[in-house]
């Protein structure tokens, strides 16, 4: 039990103010232990951008696959997701056979979801980017049959609370990514909009709502296409594999905000 906090913080706030002093340094110091006995160091060490990348990578296929498998079954349309997925970073033969077996390992019965994000954790605590990126991606295949289900939502749930997201954040995330695939699909599919991407669904894209004001939809763009910006991602520890999926989200987020700009501003 960390204790040293609480006695340095509590003398020097009763050399400072007195009594009021005592209380107030006690507080301090308290907030101070608490930090260190949750491993306080591994926030402030500078990760390996490397290693990052290969965590997130396996890290990434290991949750796909448990979530591809919270249902029970794994079915033909959550398979064909990941497969979509992998065809879309254009994995050679070798990363190709990684992230089949990190699918795998995430599809076993004993796959322990939170132990095995815990080295995401430590590596992304800092890095609300790539966080948001790995949900995006989780939710990209957990949307392969047009909505989530309330076994996978509940996964996704117990990731944000595992990173301090709260729930209703994961479910705008959600509807940013399934109003995402509509203007990245141009509105085909049976769960799209044949007529194409909406002005609600543009506004969806953005995360915001449709009164929002010039101001406030300028600057939800300017944030998520700052959240989205591929050499940034890179830096940050995504792996360079995956930065296609993160164009295109940019590419989704511009073509939103155009439709929004031209048919409002």
């Amino acid at each position: 039990m960390n204790i040293w906090g609480k006695v340095i913080g509590g003398a020097l706030g009763f050399m400072l103010g007195g009594p009021l002093g005592l209380v107030f340094g006690i507080w301090i110091g308290n907030s101070f232990d608490r930090g260190l006995s949750q491993d306080f160091g591994s926030v402030f060490t500078q990760s390996d951008p490397a290693e990052t990348q290969r965590i997130f990578f396996t890290t990434t296929f290991a949750v796909m696959g448990h979530i591809a498998k919270a249902d029970g079954v794994v079915s033909k349309q959550e398979i064909a997701a990941a497969e979509q997925v992998m065809l879309q970073l254009g994995l050679d033969e070798n990363k190709r056979h990684e992230a089949i077996q990190a699918f795998e390992q995430g599809k076993a019965v004993d796959f322990e979801l939170l132990t095995n994000i815990e080295s995401l954790i430590r590596h992304c605590i800092r890095k609300p980017s790539l966080i948001q990126m790995f949900l995006e991606i989780q939710i990209l295949a957990a949307t392969a049959d047009g909505q989530v289900s309330p076994p996978e939502k509940q996964i996704l749930y117990q990731i944000g609370a595992a990173f301090r997201i709260p729930k209703a954040q994961i479910d705008r995330l959600v509807e940013m990514v399934i109003a995402q695939q509509s203007f990245h699909q141009g509105g085909s599919g049976s769960a799209r909009n044949q007529s194409g991407p909406t002005l609600s669904q543009a506004y969806q894209v953005l995360g915001i709502s449709s009164d929002s004001s010039q101001a406030g939809v300028k600057k939800a763009y300017r944030k998520l296409m700052s959240q989205h910006h591929p050499d940034k991602l890179v830096a940050k520890g995504m792996p360079e594999e995956m930065i296609k999926v993160a164009t295109e989200k940019s590419q989704e987020i511009q073509a939103a905000y155009e439709m929004i700009k031209k048919q409002t501003f």
